[in-house]
């Protein structure tokens, strides 16, 4: 029973905080008497499907995966990762080379993660085009793309 109520006390954190690390969400349960490990806040990161998002300020944070997409997104993400050859930036686009095959999972692996400034993606067999709203925002999105593949 604690690791629920420590599960559920861990979503009202990331949803009430801009939480962008594993070490900043346990200082916050240590804060409210939650004594946990390094392990153990990895391991309830990865049971409760949180996954870094772009915030309103430009930074990373912790997110809960939309209900919806249960599981989806994770493997949709883990096969961008292991497709994805090369990103490149043209004015308003993000052009990214994959292998031959994976574009079209790519493109809705950028499009599971909902980021309000990707406008849409276009995808032919080895190529993704990203349209990006704001081209101020472009080299946090590549930021946020190279991340999810290291």
């Amino acid at each position: 029973m604690k690791k629920y109520s420590r599960h559920a006390r861990i979503l009202d954190i990331v949803e009430t905080y801009e939480i962008e690390t594993q070490e900043e969400l346990s200082e916050r349960l240590k804060q409210e008497g939650i004594e946990v490990t390094q392990a153990t806040v990895s391991r309830d990161i990865r049971e409760l499907r949180l996954v870094k998002v772009l915030s309103k300020t430009g930074k990373y944070k912790y997110a809960p995966m939309g209900h919806n997409q249960e599981g989806t997104t994770e493997r949709l993400i883990k096969i961008f990762k292991n497709s994805i050859i090369s990103i490149n930036v043209a004015g308003h686009l993000l052009v990214i080379k994959t292998l031959s095959g994976a574009a079209q999972i790519s493109a809705s692996a950028i499009d599971s993660l909902g980021m309000e400034e990707i406008v849409g993606t276009i995808a032919g067999d080895d190529t993704v085009f990203v349209a990006i709203s704001n081209i101020d925002k472009i080299s946090d999105i590549v930021d946020m793309f190279n991340n999810i593949l290291d």
